[in-house]
Formats: C-alpha cells, sequence, structure tokens
C-alpha cells in the first residue's frame, strides 16, 4: 500500500501546505533570482517556512524544488547543481518533520520544464524523462515519501516525467495541473482528459493547483473526479486572484475565503487539500481547524 492510501485507510484527510515563493519573496527573494537555490545559501529561511506550515496544522510538507530540473535552473547558471540543490530541499523539510511527534508526509515537487515538447518545441520526450529523473532521484535520495508533478499543463511533459521516474525509482507519484484557460490547462486539456490519462499509470493521487481562480480549480476538479475513479483527488487552488500593489503580487483570497473553498473541496470528494500561489500559515491555520471540525 502507498503512503498516501495507507494515510486515508486511517485519516479522511490529508492538509497539504501553501506556498513556498510566497513566503521566500517575504522573506527577501527577489524577482529573477532562484528560488531553490535558497536550499543552499538560506536554508534556514526554508526550513522556517516549512515549520510554520506545520505549526499551521499541515500534514504534508512540499519542498523547495519545484524549478529544481535542470532545465529551469539552467537559467541560473546552476544546472550542474541540480542532485545538491533537490538533495537539500528534501533534507531541509525532513529536518523540520523530525521537529515534530506526530505523522508528517514529505512531497517532493517537481514542475514543468518550462519548454515546449517536440514536434511543438525544441525538447525531445527523452531530454525531459532524464532531466525529471535526474531531479526524482535526489529528491529520493533526500528522503521524500512520494513525488509531486504540479502545474502542468501538457499531459506528453507529465508522461515523460513519469517514466523518466519510473526508470530510476518506484516512489509514488501524484500529479496536479494548472487550469486556467476556459477551464482548460494552457494546453487545451480537460480535468476529464487529464485523469482518463494519468489514472492509469499508477499515480497515487491527482487533481488541480495554481490556476485562474477559485471557481475555476473547483470546477477542474469535479471534472477530474467524474473520470478518476478511486485515485484520491488533490485540491490545491491559489489564494485568490493576483493583483499588484506597487512593485509587490499580492492575492485577494483572505484565509476565510480559501477556508471555504477548502470546505467545499472536501465535500465534493478532495482528500489533499491545500494552497498554492498566495496562500500563507495565516491561511491554513484557518483553512485547518475549518477542515478538522467537519471532519470530526
Amino acid at each position: 500500500m502507498d503512503v498516501i492510501s495507507e494515510w486515508l485507510s486511517k485519516e479522511t484527510l490529508i492538509l497539504l501546505d501553501g506556498a513556498m515563493g510566497t513566503m521566500l519573496f517575504q522573506s527577501g527573494l527577489t524577482s529573477g533570482d532562484s528560488p531553490e537555490e535558497w536550499n543552499i545559501k538560506n536554508p534556514e529561511v526554508v526550513q522556517k517556512i516549512h515549520r510554520s506550515y506545520l505549526e499551521a496544522g499541515s500534514d504534508l510538507l512540499t519542498t523547495n524544488s519545484f524549478g529544481g530540473s535542470r532545465f529551469r535552473l539552467q537559467l541560473h547558471g546552476l544546472d550542474k547543481n541540480v542532485h545538491e540543490i533537490n538533495l537539500l530541499a528534501a533534507q531541509n523539510a525532513k529536518i523540520v518533520s523530525e521537529e515534530f511527534d506526530r505523522p508528517i508526509l514529505l512531497a517532493g515537487s517537481i514542475g514543468p520544464s518550462g519548454e515546449l515538447l517536440s514536434p511543438l518545441g525544441t525538447l525531445t520526450s527523452k531530454e525531459a524523462s532524464e532531466g525529471f529523473a535526474e531531479q526524482g532521484k535526489a529528491l529520493v535520495d533526500g528522503g521524500v515519501d512520494l513525488l509531486l508533478f504540479e502545474t502542468f499543463s501538457a499531459l506528453e511533459e507529465v508522461e515523460a516525467g513519469i517514466n523518466g521516474i519510473r526508470a530510476v525509482s518506484d516512489i509514488p507519484i501524484a500529479v496536479t495541473m494548472s487550469f486556467d484557460t476556459a477551464g482548460r490547462t494552457m494546453m487545451g486539456i480537460s480535468g476529464k482528459e487529464m485523469a482518463e490519462k494519468l489514472c492509469v499509470l499508477d499515480i497515487v493521487a491527482v487533481g488541480a493547483n495554481c490556476g485562474a481562480n477559485l471557481q475555476d480549480t473547483h470546477a477542474a476538479l469535479l471534472e477530474i473526479k467524474s473520470s478518476a475513479g478511486d485515485t484520491p483527488l488533490i485540491s490545491r487552488a491559489n489564494a485568490g486572484i493576483p493583483q499588484w500593489k506597487g512593485d509587490a503580487l499580492h492575492y485577494d483570497g483572505t484565509p476565510e475565503a480559501m477556508a471555504s473553498f477548502a470546505m467545499n473541496s472536501y465535500e465534493s470528494g478532495a482528500s489533499l487539500i491545500g494552497g498554492c500561489c498566495g496562500t500563507t500559515p495565516e491561511h491554513l491555520s484557518i483553512m485547518n481547524r475549518t477542515l478538522r471540525n467537519a471532519v470530526i
């Protein structure tokens, strides 16, 4: 039995964490810098953010490795540091999890390459598989319990990633895609198509994250549910809609609004619920209280 199924055989909910990038920007990360490099340069800050989510009630920590593939790190001249950065991302989360006297899951975050696969682009499926395998192996070496492919928009890229991971590890894999264009991903994939294609690939959970707004993310979740069978559902929306205030990006979703969304997700069948961009420990704390009261 995989770690997600084992947890859900005893509990009805896994509360995920919130945004890493949002919290890093609040801690001094500047636009254009690599968030993942902070695993090396400022591990205490990364660990503090993880700790704040566990204190807010999260059951699962997502590593600071969303852009940790060679494809994204090369933009910062860090593509030779893939293993080190991802290993430390996992270890930073693990160090904090061991401070708490309760079960905590560690998910290794893997984001999209930022490139288009052939024939639309120049990245081949083989190259994508190799790159995601390299990142995934480092996260596994660091001690994560599962890998989470998140914010993807192309099914071909997800499949290449899963194939790459399966060549180096049998670790559980979960997948979320971002639905932000008329109920579809940027590459035109519907929630129904996503579930039909991915739920036969031995993934342990499937769902929606990020997205244009709460309503569209919830609609995508319902579509995914219609074709996901018994695969557990993930709901992890942004904290509302982003708005520029001066030179900073803010999200208009209040903790109360996110708690309401979390309840809607739970009542719609999601069992892994958290927040994406703009979601802070304050949001998670109220989401936790609201969901736990409902579960009890």
